[in-house]
């Protein structure tokens, strides 16, 4: 039993709100959101506080909630998190104060309506072995039956995020006697469901990923100092510090780096590629590496997939900027017809206290994308867009492009329907508010106002990878879900299927 579970977050009692009031559904994001990016360095002799905010910096898109960072310097642990993008959280003062060769980060994605600072990451907790320090990209899918564990061992949680049960299971297994990377591998044995972690520890730091490999974790090596090595979520931000791509983190594979290099482990021996192929299409930055390619590649031979399967005539294609840009490129490739820039994105719409008038709300789409009317007058448009999930962002943005001129709108999606919620680190609605689950093709088409409507197929859109397409999650598409989901979390978004719904 651990006597003292006392773990550094702040209480969860006080939300922080982000917008004075909530958004109507109808103003909800229309994406999957993604739950956040983490990094990783080791790099004795080296202050490293600001290498991990540059690799946080390159991981933005991957959350804007909160940032943090966790630094050794010896055993002494110095950390500093807060709601917030990175720019935000950190200066140069705050990055002095935290010393260190070795260091963790995570960005964590943004909910609608209220952000908490006790959900922040990293994680800290005590040890017998010294403090430790965990960050956590994914979403397990028994953190229910981990809280029982905990609690019938004396240790109370104090929140109800999942990133903590492994922190204090991996706590709870050193001060049984067990060395850093025996009580990981102890504490990921017992999670179910998608987890890649970085974890820093006064000896050296771990990167983890689940069985499945359903989020993404590279490894990399600084040029100049091959005994510095560098763990995170993207390629990209390991290109942002000049590090060098060594590999991927194998599914279920667990890497100890500390002064003798690197340590590579198999802790989970029927481990099974099932990446998420959802960082294929949107998530993961068009300039990171998948498969020994940038995924701008993947995204283009996506565009002309979706050309050879659902070609019509047009006179410009366009892109919903910004990740459905290559895969307009692409289609405009594949069928020769002019690829152009109709939509201008403003990059600095963010959140704000500032509520817009309800004039402007019902016109929303024109606060982040702005039609350019004299290349779309008159002209039968093609719009590639990466998914559609809700539909409300569509039908928008179709009236403002009809407002502009377009005569025709034919909008091609380079995925296939979105009919079931993720399990596993992505945040989407529940099942009756995707519009693929309740609406057919034509249906949609009607909704949201376009002339017509297509969407990648499935096995396309598998085929473009250009690998076993059995190395993929698409349960978003299918249904079929390669971990295991408990009733009770099921029901929770599989309304459908669970009859819960009339």
């Amino acid at each position: 039993m651990i006597p003292d579970c006392d773990l550094r977050l702040d209480s969860c009692a006080d939300p922080v709100r982000v917008n004075s009031t909530m958004p109507d559904n109808d103003n909800a994001v229309d994406k999957p959101e993604e739950a956040c990016g983490v990094f990783g360095i080791y790099a004795p002799g080296q202050e490293v506080a600001k290498l991990t905010y540059f690799g946080l910096y390159a991981l933005q898109h991957r959350g804007q909630e909160s940032a943090g960072i966790a630094t050794f310097e010896g055993r002494q642990l110095h950390e500093h998190r807060d709601m917030g993008l990175v720019s935000h959280v950190f200066n140069p003062e705050i990055l002095a104060g935290l010393p260190g060769a070795l260091a963790i980060g995570h960005t964590r994605y943004s909910t609608t309506g209220s952000s908490r600072r006790c959900n922040a990451q990293p994680v800290i907790v005590d040890t017998k072995l010294g403090q430790l320090a965990l960050a956590h990209n994914g979403n397990l899918v028994n953190t229910t039956q981990l809280r029982e564990y905990l609690v019938d061992r004396g240790c109370e949680p104090t929140t109800t995020i999942d990133s903590e049960m492994i922190a204090l299971i991996i706590r709870e297994e050193v001060n049984a006697g067990k060395s850093w990377v025996e009580a990981t591998i102890s504490a990921c044995r017992l999670c179910i469901g998608a987890f890649s972690l970085t974890i820093a520890t006064p000896d050296g730091i771990m990167a983890i990923r689940d069985p499945y490999g359903i989020r993404p974790l590279v490894l990399g090596i600084m040029p100049d100092h091959v005994s510095h090595y560098v763990v995170a979520s993207e390629t990209c931000a390991l290109d942002i510090i000049g590090a060098d791509y060594e590999r991927d983190v194998k599914p279920g594979e667990l890497l100890w780096i500390d002064k003798g290099g690197v340590t590579a482990i198999d802790w989970a021996p029927k481990a099974q590629p099932k990446l998420c192929i959802f960082e294929m299409i949107y998530f993961a930055r068009p300039d990171s590496w998948v498969h020994e390619e940038s995924l701008y590649s993947y995204r283009m031979r996506l565009g002309k997939q979706l050309a050879a399967e659902s070609l019509v005539d047009a006179d410009i294609v366009i892109g919903v900027p910004d990740s459905g840009i290559p895969a307009a490129i692409g289609f405009s490739e594949a069928s020769g017809i002019p690829y152009a820039e109709g939509l201008i994105k403003n990059r600095y719409v963010g959140r704000t206290f500032i509520q817009p008038t309800q004039e402007m709300r019902e016109s929303g789409i024109r606060m982040k994308l702005n039609p350019l009317r004299d290349v779309l007058k008159g002209k039968r448009v093609i719009v590639i867009d990466d998914s559609i999930v809700r539909g409300t962002t569509s039908r928008k943005l179709v009236k403002a492009l009809r407002d502009a001129g377009a005569t025709e709108i034919h909008m091609r999606i380079s995925s296939p329907p979105v009919t079931h919620p993720c399990f596993y680190g992505i945040d989407t609605d529940t099942q009756d508010q995707l519009i693929a689950a309740t609406k057919s093709v034509a249906e949609i088409a009607a909704q949201i106002g376009v002339d017509t409507l297509a969407y990648l197929s499935w096995e396309g859109m598998l085929a473009a990878t250009n690998q076993d397409p059995n190395n993929f999650c698409s349960a978003c598409f299918t249904g079929d879900y390669p971990v295991e989901i408990p009733d009770g979390v099921k029901k929770s978004k599989l309304m459908l299927e669970m009859g819960l719904i009339n």
